[in-house]
């Protein structure tokens, strides 16, 4: 008989190390991809519809975002008045064409505009002045950006006893090489006279400059010497590719022009809004000691009203209320302030033949501007007067215009405010972890009080780079937490918004820019997926799983052109994969994999940034979902924003079923 079959003495060691071996695979596995449950509950019962305004951008003049940005003027210190009203001042960034035996220039106070009295005094001293004459150049902000075949309108006031002969030219900075010229004659009188010409380039230069040069011996006075590109947006003087990026967004408001703008480090130093508006000519500028540069104020509150209309968006007017990071003005004696700002309001509001509306009228805006909300300072709630001020213009404001949205600096998420408020302002700016902690934290604020606005969020410093994917995907998080609290959230707007990559004032950025390219950060992308948000309907949601810690979720329903969608808005903080399953009730309807699309926001480095030479590393990526067989094969990568835009149809409800499970999406 041959022997019994049997495990030999060998065999169960080696079962065992292939069952250890085998949980161990599976435990790695389970490890790599971890799983997850999403319900949405869509049942009209319990949906509710979010802030037509919740959504929105906030522009503070930092980081040369206005001038040197957005603000289209490519003379730097246009009216030689950036040194201050003293004589002689620095002129810089302006410099002088010849050497000290040809040509001598100096501020004097001779302008005739009231507001802004420096001007330039040139004298050429040479009878026989070098080829190409002597003269005076401007660089403009870090170069201008001067392209073939665009106009570039020239406005200069001049004035000369004898009559001159000028030479206008755009060259390259070392002006070597000419893009465009024009000759002007100036009549020799004691009166100045305003100069326009145009200027058309013949070929490209991104950091050019303008020069004005003459051969001729003699004395000429400049002052408020303007370059402008004939095309900015909407022909209302903003750089059309920079304010393109914000209509992008679909910003629902436009909160301006501070921040810490609009209190200066000292009062003397404050954006005043009176001094930025009427013919820009005539606007003195001054010096912003926040962020340390001067502002011509070519972009002053009536610009920023324009930019609000060309956008869509409803204006928030940050008021300084009579207290600087340095002095305050007492309660007491608030009341001149009080009128400055309600002359503000009738700027914006008041009919064309009002006292103040008029002037809005003679600068080409007869309508008003529809001014619904204004914020009562900036981050000034610790400060002594803040309480007392604020009630001051609360009280003023609320007889003249009671319909009016009035902000409070002092935050009412934890706690409730000791004085009346529409809306109270919620800063925050900490690491990622911190951030996507926050993604819950108006769920226990008190639903009786004043609404939220969340006017300045961000990642920063540690684990924000310059604008990495990880502050993208905490910021995320953290809006998803703001949709699902919409009954007490009313704005959000990311901050900052812009900086010149030359002068980084705060760091990070949405729009990164310099003369002549832009890009948007993780952040600007990230923004994207919630445009149309505002608006829209949003649906409980859950999540179930042992790695719900890392994920945050909401949902949304909103229709474009007459198409309805469910939007799903994941974000895997984590650095694993997730299978997801995703289930609906109360939808009422199908969902087409025709039509759907799915859209995610990662990179192969948690830390990854766009820039420059890399402006699209970072950016969504969007896909159709052509039929669930092939098309719902999607885990949540790891470090990602994944964005499910589902079609419903009113036809009967179809399930999308991943064959292998991965991904699964029905109705239940």
């Amino acid at each position: 008989m041959g022997a019994k079959e049997g495990f030999s003495p060998t065999t169960i060691p080696c079962l065992l190390l292939l069952f250890c071996l085998g949980c161990k695979c599976l435990a790695s596995e389970l490890q790599v991809t971890q799983t997850a449950t999403v319900k949405v509950d869509a049942s009209p019962e319990h949906a509710r519809k979010i802030p037509d305004t919740l959504f929105g951008v906030f522009f503070e003049e930092i980081n040369h975002a206005g001038a040197g940005g957005i603000w289209a003027e490519l003379v730097s210190n246009r009216g030689f008045e950036a040194g201050g009203p003293h004589t002689p001042s620095n002129i810089h960034p302006w410099s002088t064409i010849g050497d000290d035996s040809s040509i001598f220039v100096a501020t004097d106070r001779s302008s005739c505009f009231s507001r802004n009295i420096i001007a330039l005094r040139m004298e050429v001293l040479c009878n026989d002045c070098p080829a190409g004459g002597v003269g005076i150049y401007n660089p403009g902000f870090w170069g201008m950006n001067i392209e073939d075949g665009k106009t570039y309108n020239l406005v200069m006031y001049v004035k000369s006893p004898e009559t001159a002969d000028l030479t206008v030219s755009l060259t390259s900075l070392d002006g070597l090489q000419n893009l465009a010229s024009v000759n002007i004659k100036v009549d020799g009188t004691s009166n100045w006279t305003k100069l326009e010409q145009k200027l058309v380039a013949n070929r490209t230069n991104r950091t050019s400059r303008l020069q004005i040069t003459t051969n001729k011996k003699g004395v000429v006075w400049f002052d408020q010497v303007s370059l402008m590109p004939a095309d900015t947006y909407k022909g209302h003087g903003f750089r059309t590719d920079l304010v393109s990026m914000l209509s992008d967004l679909k910003p629902r408001f436009l909160r301006f022009p501070g921040g810490c703008f609009v209190e200066g480090e000292w009062l003397r130093n404050a954006f005043r809004w009176r001094e930025s508006i009427g013919p820009w000519e005539e606007r003195p500028g001054h010096f912003g000691d926040v962020w340390h540069y001067w502002t011509d104020d070519g972009l002053g509150y009536y610009e920023y009203l324009q930019l609000s209309e060309d956008l869509g968006a409803a204006p928030v007017w940050v008021f300084n209320n009579g207290i600087s990071h340095h002095d305050e003005v007492d309660t007491a004696i608030i009341a001149p302030f009080v009128k400055d700002v309600l002359d503000s309001l009738e700027f914006a509001r008041g009919s064309a033949n009002s006292t103040w509306g008029s002037v809005r009228a003679a600068m080409g805006h007869p309508e008003p501007f529809l001014v619904q909300y204004v914020a009562i300072g900036n981050e000034d709630c610790g400060k002594k007067h803040y309480r007392g001020n604020y009630l001051k213009f609360y009280n003023a404001i609320r007889e003249a215009y009671p319909e009016i949205q009035m902000i409070s600096n002092c935050d009412g998420s934890s706690r409730p405010l000791d004085h009346p408020a529409d809306l109270f302002d919620f800063h925050v700016y900490t690491d990622s972890k911190t951030l996507f902690s926050m993604r819950n934290t108006f769920d226990r604020t008190s639903r009786d009080g004043p609404k939220a606005f969340v006017s300045e969020y961000a990642v920063w410093k540690s684990d924000a780079g310059k604008g990495s994917l990880l502050a993208s995907l905490a910021e995320a998080a953290f809006l998803t937490g703001l949709e699902r609290n919409s009954d007490i959230v009313q704005m959000a707007s990311y901050a900052p918004l812009f900086v010149n990559a030359n002068d980084r004032k705060w760091n990070p950025d949405a729009i990164v820019f310099n003369t002549w390219q832009h890009y948007g950060t993780p952040s600007y992308w990230m923004q994207t997926l919630f445009r149309e948000s505002s608006g829209a309907i949003v649906h409980p949601i859950t999540i179930n799983s042992r790695y719900s810690g890392s994920l945050a979720a909401s949902a949304i329903t909103w229709q474009d052109s007459g198409n309805s969608f469910l939007r799903v808005k994941i974000v895997n903080f984590g650095s694993h994969a997730v299978r997801v399953r995703i289930s609906t009730t109360g939808l009422g309807t199908s969902v087409h994999a025709v039509g759907s699309t799915v859209t995610v926001l990662t990179s192969g480095n948690v830390m990854d940034e766009n820039s420059f030479s890399h402006p699209q590393k970072v950016v969504p990526v969007k896909r159709q979902l052509r039929d669930a067989a092939e098309q719902m094969r999607v885990k949540l990568a790891p470090h990602s924003l994944t964005s499910f835009d589902l079609a419903l149809a009113q036809s009967k409800l179809v399930t999308l079923v991943e064959k292998d499970e991965e991904y699964l999406i029905s109705r239940v």
